[in-house]
């Protein structure tokens, strides 16, 4: 058979993702910080896109905050292509298009028992609920003058590496050990640290290693104290000589970790050679010294984790769910300016050709991120109706859930679901959480009924080893049965798994621990 070379024409359909539908899509497994960033880079590159609280004169401006209609304007000759790609079906990111199946406005009330219905949603434009005023960001600062950066006047944060180098200026002058000090300093971790091996740092200086060594010591006696160690042993060792309690017995105690760590009381009282009052005394006097001494400054600032989500109880029992208005940008888009620019016969193409694309883009953006707020509401209030028990009595009542009941009961598809659920957070009467603490794996029944979820197995085996006493230590075995007898069938390996994940030890040294009090 010859092998020929043919012209074929096929007919076929393929998904293409634009440009816009990526970001889109983007946009939806974005954290609140991640999307500030996004927004602030955008008001940058984009000259029609305002924040609503800093434009001057709100008539001119024919947009509006979002989750109002931002159309388009009517005159404008690139107005039709951008509304068209906004209405298109390409722009859905599951098995239906989003814009058609959220049809429900930024806040969802519901009973305990069923799901809500179309009568219980109020329309946005009726001002109820959240509105675009509300909802969108915050008001603008009283006052004429630009609001003042408080920011520019918080002092540089200091770092562990500029803490040590001006300790090191202090403790020598001379120029040798400066220049090993900070080549050991450069080598300390974010916890404190030393990562580098001294015959490799003095090899690399062409110093002796002694003298490496003496330079060391004296960065180990900087603050904080036990910085500079190279183990866990040599840390709090540290730790312990600055406060005069690194005896004999306490050396001993150090050396035998291994031990401390199995809570084997009883061989550590034989190794110290000390009474069963003082080995305990030891032991609380390790447990108050820091194992990570360089985490006081940290690797940068730590941002507190802010809610996109907000759960409270009604009077009637029913539960409300809001978005966190405070997360949520406000924008405006200056289409007046656009129009203007279209209109001015003078300008040339390549003016009227940036001002389109800007205003496509600035359109695409606003329709984006009305249509991220609307998703994860009504994942939120989904999430909310399936796991009415645990808000109602608590983690025991925590049902199994799985992204695919979320996204069948909403008509999505389970990747936009997990997208939405991603780097999101709820504030409820029971504490913060995040979307994916509610997603728990399904155990199976004894004798039949419904399943269990792992989280509330989890709580379980805590509660019994909780209240467990000395002569009644639980095996794992032992928590199987019980948990058997509560209908929950469980495999000792799970329960061990299980009890490992909440950092509770075997059942053998739990009972070298209770026996020592």
């Amino acid at each position: 058979m010859a092998l020929t070379t043919k012209l074929i024409m096929r007919q076929g359909q393929s998904l293409v993702m634009t440009p816009q539908l990526l970001q889109a899509i983007k946009l939806l497994q974005f954290s609140n910080l991640e999307l500030a960033a996004f927004v602030q880079e955008e008001l940058e590159r984009n000259p029609l896109l305002e924040r609503a609280e800093e434009a001057p004169d709100p008539q001119d401006r024919t947009g509006e905050p979002i989750g109002a209609d931002l159309g388009l304007a009517q005159n404008s000759d690139f107005n039709e292509a951008s509304e068209a790609d906004w209405n298109s079906d390409t722009f859905a990111t599951d098995r239906g298009s989003l814009e058609a199946s959220l049809g429900t406005e930024l806040t969802n009330t519901f009973d305990e028992d069923r799901a809500p219905t179309p009568g219980e949603h109020r329309d946005l434009a009726e001002g109820s609920g959240l509105s675009a005023t509300s909802w969108s960001g915050s008001s603008s600062p009283g006052g004429d003058g630009e609001a003042a950066n408080i920011e520019a006047y918080v002092a540089a944060e200091t770092t562990l590496h500029d803490h040590l180098a001006a300790q090191l200026v202090l403790a020598t002058s001379d120029p040798v050990e400066r220049m090993i000090g900070h080549a050991l300093i450069d080598a300390i971790d974010e916890a404190g640290y030393l990562g580098d091996d001294l015959a490799e740092v003095a090899a690399r200086l062409g110093t002796p290693i002694e003298r490496v060594e003496t330079v060391l010591a004296k960065i180990q006696t900087f603050d904080p104290a036990g910085i500079g160690a190279r183990n866990l042993a040599e840390c709090l060792a540290i730790q312990l000589r600055e406060r005069d309690r690194y005896d004999p017995a306490m050396q001993k105690l150090i050396a035998n970790l291994g031990l401390f760590a199995k809570r084997d009381f009883v061989a550590l009282r034989k190794i110290c050679g000390v009474d069963e009052e003082d080995v305990m005394d030891m032991i609380a006097e390790v447990r108050r010294l820091d194992p990570k001494p360089g985490r006081a400054f940290g690797g940068g600032s730590i941002q507190p984790v802010v809610p996109d989500v907000i759960v409270y109880a009604l009077p009637d029992g029913s539960w409300q769910v809001e978005l966190n208005s405070e997360v949520l940008p406000r924008l405006l888009v200056n289409q007046s300016y656009a129009a203007q620019i279209s209109r001015n016969k003078s300008g040339n193409d390549s003016d009227k050709s940036f001002v389109s694309n800007c205003l496509q883009t600035a359109n695409w953006l606003t329709k984006s991120l009305e249509q991220r707020a609307r998703t994860i509401l009504k994942v939120s209030a989904e999430i909310v109706r399936q796991q009415d028990g645990f808000f109602a009595h608590g983690v025991e009542y925590l049902r199994p859930l799985n992204l695919r009941t979320i996204a069948d009961a909403i008509g999505m598809h389970e990747s936009t679901v997990s997208r939405v659920t991603s780097n999101k957070y709820m504030t409820t009467p029971r504490g913060l959480f995040e979307l994916k603490y509610f997603f728990t794996a399904s155990i199976a029944s004894h004798n039949g009924g419904d399943a269990h979820s792992a989280e509330s197995v989890r709580f379980r085996i805590k509660q019994m080893i909780d209240q467990e006493n000395a002569s009644d230590i639980l095996s794992d075995d032992a928590i199987v049965a019980r948990l058997k007898q509560s209908n929950i069938d469980i495999a000792r390996r799970t329960v061990a798994k299980y009890r490992e994940s909440l950092k509770i030890p075997s059942s053998v040294e739990r009972r070298r621990e209770k026996s020592m009090h």
